[in-house]
């Protein structure tokens, strides 16, 4: 079994890179197949080249390189005498002749993956160690770059706690994404998320560049404190946080076999693991709010997942993320009570105060580096919200400010804000009930 280290004050359960290929956990065939698509795409590496493409040390690879030449589909082209670590390693023809049939059944060309097996009991240590709560301080300063009420704040710490599902509701406009967005920053640590892990034969792929923030770049040579090298199977990144929205499908919470290419994606919530999920305007998904929620009614609670292979095995993986769901619905709309049972926390995001909306507003001022008069502001209560009763929303002060801006531009006047700019921003950005129409 493959260890794990702790190399941080906070915390990294990192895996140790093992030196044989039975510490490996994967089989001989496997690593033969991937040897022989690397060199086929590369057509010559040295031993350390080929192990660093698969992250794993040469003493790994070795036996796979041994059968090869025993079978005379890989030859030895040169190298220095310190070992076989620096020989030079080209395919043969009949070598490519066989990886073009492994291609056939799996196109996964990359860093060895990891046995399912081992990214469970990771998963499972790492759930175990990261152990720090949130308290009220810890909150406000991750929210510090918000303007969020006490209220909302000392319900985000307990859930955050619970590590268990929330709804974020409320009228739209008032930050349920970017609040959304910000639990993250509450979460400790950091985590390593396998390039790939394996289950009987299958391979799926979990390290996504595109969602994960790697910390350190990944080096077959990085050592871990102590000088223990680094397993470079995983990556070390920052805590996950994933964001869909109306794009969402059923089909994304189920492994994607990639177009029949012989492995397979994993889903958003696997690739969210240790992290958070957050399901943005809930309710306008491609799939009903039930249909959702009926697919994730175990895993929710269990924190175990099923998944299902192509060939109709079923497998078991972590399901350690923090779901939030943000919408401008009513939960009591989107689901019945058995559903809002599971979901334990629901968090309003009601409107600004008038003073907290003089706050949002100095603040975009700084953000967009103009003045802030409080004058301009009391004009607008005065001359648009209280006589039009329009409600105050948290995204207002941002965006009438950048229209008051873009026409500032437009008029080529000075880059600050003045009442008949921000007049004519509200004027193009609230709707009227009444519009006059001039008749020819």
């Amino acid at each position: 079994m493959t260890p794990f280290v702790e190399t941080t004050t906070e915390f990294l359960s990192h895996p140790t890179a093992p030196l044989t290929l039975e510490a490996t956990g994967l089989t001989l065939d496997l690593m033969v197949q991937l040897v022989t698509k690397t060199l086929h795409i590369a057509g010559e590496l040295t031993g350390v080249e080929l192990a660093n493409r698969l992250g794993v040390t040469f003493s790994v690879v070795e036996p796979a390189v041994d059968v090869l030449i025993a079978q005379h589909q890989c030859e030895i082209i040169g190298g220095m005498l310190v070992g076989r670590a620096s020989y030079r390693y080209r395919i043969t023809d009949a070598g490519r002749v066989r990886a073009m049939l492994f291609l056939q059944d799996n196109q996964y060309i990359g860093v060895a993956p990891v046995p399912l097996t081992v990214y469970r009991r990771y998963m499972a240590d790492f759930a175990a160690a990261t152990n720090s709560k949130a308290t009220r301080a810890r909150v406000r300063d991750a929210f510090a770059h918000l303007v969020i009420s006490d209220r909302v704040l000392d319900q985000l710490g307990p859930a955050i706690n619970a590590q268990h599902s929330m709804f974020v509701y409320g009228p739209p406009g008032n930050g349920k994404t970017v609040i959304s967005q910000a639990i993250r920053n509450v979460l400790d640590g950091e985590i390593a998320i396998p390039h790939a892990v394996e289950v009987e034969g299958s391979i799926i792929r979990i390290f996504d560049p595109v969602i994960h923030e790697p910390l350190v770049q990944g080096q077959s040579g990085a050592q871990l404190d102590g000088g223990v090298r680094a397993d470079a199977r995983w990556v070390r990144c920052r805590r996950p946080m994933v964001m869909v929205g109306g794009e969402l499908r059923l089909e994304s919470l189920d492994l994607n076999d990639n177009n029949q290419s012989g492995f397979y994606r994993a889903p958003i919530q696997t690739v969210a693991n240790g992290g958070v999920l957050v399901i943005d305007d809930f309710g306008r998904q491609q799939c009903s709010p039930r249909e959702l929620l009926n697919r994730w009614i175990v895993p929710l609670e269990s924190r175990v997942d099923y998944l299902t292979l192509a060939s109709g095995q079923k497998l078991d993986i972590p399901f350690m993320v923090l779901v939030v769901f943000a919408t401008n619905l009513q939960p009591s709309e989107l689901v019945d009570e058995a559903f809002l049972r599971r979901i334990q926390y629901k968090i309003f995001a009601q409107g600004p105060t008038s003073e907290e909306f003089m706050t949002i507003f100095r603040h975009c001022c700084s953000e967009e580096r103009v003045s802030f008069e409080p004058r301009l502001v009391e004009h607008l209560f005065a001359t648009w919200y209280e006589p039009k009763n329009i409600p105050l929303r948290g995204c207002q002060p941002r965006d009438l400010i950048r229209h008051a801006l873009a026409l500032a531009e437009y008029l080529d006047q000075p880059r600050a804000l003045s009442a008949e700019l921000l007049d004519a921003a509200c004027a193009g950005y609230f709707v009227h009930d009444e519009q006059s129409v001039s008749r020819a």
